[in-house]
């Protein structure tokens, strides 16, 4: 970078420049913070062991459906139901040879689950469901052997066969959850561009992209990994990684991401990380993480299947005693199978799963990685969020917000003069002053170009000799500022801007100073918004914290809308302390949510009840942070608040739901209400056992309504 200093102190922390700016980026800490708890990532966790996989289970349903139509049809049960009669030879076997295989191969994947149950002495869903296809199998075969009196073959075969359609459905439903790895997966393209030494192009295979590789990127084409572009410009959809739809502009110098998207023109980009290096992958990596984490209601949902095998279990043993005392063992055995057919927790094994793989998967799209199963949860109960200033709600880049000018001169003048002397340095000041000389026409054409160390920049234009410069160019020249511009410029000042003024050197007569510029970190237009909106959504206290000068907070918090008395700001705060105020809030009895740009606030964000890291499209592998925002759009946070309480409020229900059916449905299965005519058969157990499982499946599906992305009032 060109050294270019001297542009002036200015009420705040300094950087090395002299100009006062961006707090150092020192690295990312490696705090463990919240994150990175992986608990079981299904029902019941089931569904992490091989063969459970919806395939698998979509092929035993349709031939255990096959086999079962012909058992239902030739049971005689089902004759006398219907009023028909079908008699040929044979007909006997075909409830015990189907039904002996439609128990063999649909029901294994229950039995190998219900045996893992028993070895892991975690009592739970699988082991329920074997127990109950188990004692249906026992008595049917004991039936065909005459020991029974019982025709139980096509209740045992549509069991199986129901719960393995249940069982598809709900590995089908939690795959497209998860569908969002496949579907970050698929954002990169399988070849690239590569550009060789002598210029030309080859085609290569992105697994064969090294570091420091330069690709060509065609219009309509994805990025192939993460790099800095070189050459051209180009507007580049973002959307899949930031959740923002607008198209971004990227020129030379700029970051972009693999799987982003050059909508309009080419550019050609020099690779700085492959493979599970990219952005990408750590999205991949938070998304797949956030599905396996355990949150406090799958524990619970954990423990209530646990206790409602014991509760089965005794309500079967009782169930089969008591209908035994009465004489009627038929009955008995009809009961407890009936019993622990009912008790299969399918609706409570899927009422948690579901709901986390939708909302981290919904939650993606729009740009928020939930990295921390927990930290969601804590997220509706917040009622402080501590913003960080610099990079969260400013921009973290200077900008021209003021120009003043001398009598007999002009301000479109003095940011004509200034832009071209600024022209050839690349210090973010200068970079900043020609940016806003471009927007206002076309900076002058200067020649000589020389920095004055530690006071400024000096450069020829038409002739005449100009400099620009803060307090110590002035002094240098001994410049006196006209009264006019010492009255603008001190309030510019005690705002926190940073003053540069224009001084024309003349070897013939004084210098003179031409005019000033205020520069200053830009306030995010939507963080205003953001504010309000978390106050919307109940958030009792917002406070900003910032290693500025408290006159630099003061202003920046007035413009974003604070309310003296109910919001606060911490000013002049060390990095290494920012930890602390997120304990003195803690200390008041508030939750706290942290939301920083991710660097230098590693430990707040693990301290604070909830972290979240924010604007870290490139480097979404922050350990401190329980949520990750993609974009740097503050409004996520409130996005954040809406998922946390639908998702939380789906568990509750879904919980609710399960649970409910269970302690109406065990004792109609064990028959309390047999004397009213009032019971329950195995197959009618199934169906509602079923019916309950897509009910809740339905409820999860209704996360996908809430509204995450960032929007205008």
């Amino acid at each position: 970078m060109q050294q270019h200093g001297g542009h002036g102190s200015h009420t705040g922390h300094e950087d090395h420049h002299g100009h006062g700016g961006h707090e150092s980026h020192g690295g990312h800490e490696n705090h463990q913070g919240h994150g990175g708890h992986v608990g079981h990532g299904g029902h019941g966790g089931h569904d992490k062991h091989a063969g459970h996989d919806p395939e698998i289970f979509r092929r035993k349903f349709w031939l255990s459906l096959a086999l079962t139509v012909p058992i239902v049809v030739t049971s005689h049960m089902i004759m006398d139901w219907f009023g028909y009669s079908l008699d040929f030879p044979g007909i006997g076997l075909i409830g015990p040879v189907l039904g002996t295989v439609v128990f063999l191969y649909g029901g294994w994947p229950f039995l190998v689950g219900g045996v893992r149950e028993v070895r892991d002495r975690a009592p739970g869903m699988m082991l329920l469901i074997a127990m109950a296809i188990t004692v249906a199998y026992v008595a049917s075969l004991a039936t065909s052997l005459g020991a029974f009196n019982l025709d139980f073959w096509w209740e045992l075969a549509a069991l199986v066969t129901i719960m393995l359609l249940g069982h598809w459905q709900e590995m089908k439903a939690i795959g497209q959850a998860q569908g969002a790895l496949a579907a970050l997966a698929a954002l990169l393209p399988d070849d690239a561009e590569r550009v060789t030494p002598d210029g030309g192009v080859q085609r290569v295979s992105i697994g064969d992209l090294r570091v420091d590789d330069v690709v060509l990127v065609r219009p309509g084409a994805r990025v192939p990994a993460d790099g800095r572009v070189v050459d051209g410009t180009a507007e580049l959809d973002e959307s899949m990684i930031t959740g923002e739809s607008r198209p971004v502009g990227r020129g030379v110098g700029d970051r972009v991401v693999a799987g982003t998207v050059a909508t309009d023109s080419a550019i050609r980009v020099q690779i700085d990380a492959v493979g599970e290096d990219t952005a990408l992958a750590g999205i991949q990596r938070l998304v797949a993480q956030a599905q396996q984490s355990s949150g406090r209601a799958q524990v619970l949902a954990d423990r209530f299947a646990a206790m409602l095998f014991y509760i089965a279990t005794a309500t079967a043993v009782v169930t089969f005693a008591a209908w035994w005392a009465f004489g009627n063992i038929d009955e008995a055995v009809v009961r407890t199978v009936t019993v622990l057919v009912i008790a299969c927790p399918h609706a409570l094994g899927l009422a948690i799963p579901l709901v986390i793989s939708l909302s981290t998967a919904t939650a993606a799209k729009a740009g928020i990685l939930v990295k921390d199963r927990l930290a969601l949860e804590r997220m509706r109960t917040v009622d402080a969020v501590l913003f960080d200033k610099t990079g969260t709600l400013t921009k973290g880049a200077h900008t021209v917000t003021a120009v003043a000018a001398v009598p007999g001169s002009s301000e479109d003048e003095v940011l004509r003069l200034a832009g071209g002397v600024e022209a050839d340095s690349e210090h973010p000041l200068a970079r900043a002053i020609v940016a806003a000389a471009v927007k206002r026409g076309q900076p002058a054409t200067a020649a000589n170009f020389r920095s004055l160390t530690g006071r400024g920049v000096q450069a020829d234009i038409d002739g005449a000799s100009y400099a620009i410069g803060g307090p110590a160019l002035l002094n240098e020249f001994k410049v006196q500022v006209p009264d006019e511009l010492v009255r603008t410029t001190e309030q510019w000042s005690a705002r926190g801007a940073a003053v540069l003024h224009l001084v024309r050197l003349d070897s013939t007569a004084s210098p003179q100073v031409l005019g000033a510029l205020a520069l200053e970190d830009e306030v995010r237009p939507e963080a205003r918004q953001a504010i309000e909106q978390l106050r919307q959504q109940g958030v009792k206290k917002i406070v900003m914290i910032t290693g500025d000068a408290r006159p630099v907070a003061e202003a920046v918090a007035a413009e974003l809308g604070f309310q003296p008395g109910v919001d606060e700001v911490f000013a002049e705060v060390l990095p290494a302390d920012k930890d602390e105020a997120v304990a003195e809030l803690q200390r008041r009895g508030l939750t706290v949510a942290m939301v920083g740009d991710g660097v230098n606030d590693a430990p707040a964000l693990a301290r604070a009840d909830v972290g979240i890291a924010i604007g870290a499209g490139t480097d979404v592998a922050i350990e401190s942070a329980g949520v990750v925002l993609a974009s740097s759009d503050p409004r996520g946070v409130t996005g954040i608040i809406r998922l946390s309480k639908a998702s939380y409020r789906k568990m509750i229900q879904n919980l609710a739901w399960a649970a409910g059916y269970n302690v109406v449905a065990l004792p109609l299965a064990a028959g309390v209400l047999a004397w009213a005519g009032v019971a329950l058969s195995p197959a009618a157990g199934a169906v509602l056992m079923s019916a309950s499982t897509i009910v809740v499946a339905l409820n999860a599906q209704l996360l996908r309504r809430v509204r995450l992305a960032p929007t205008q009032q």
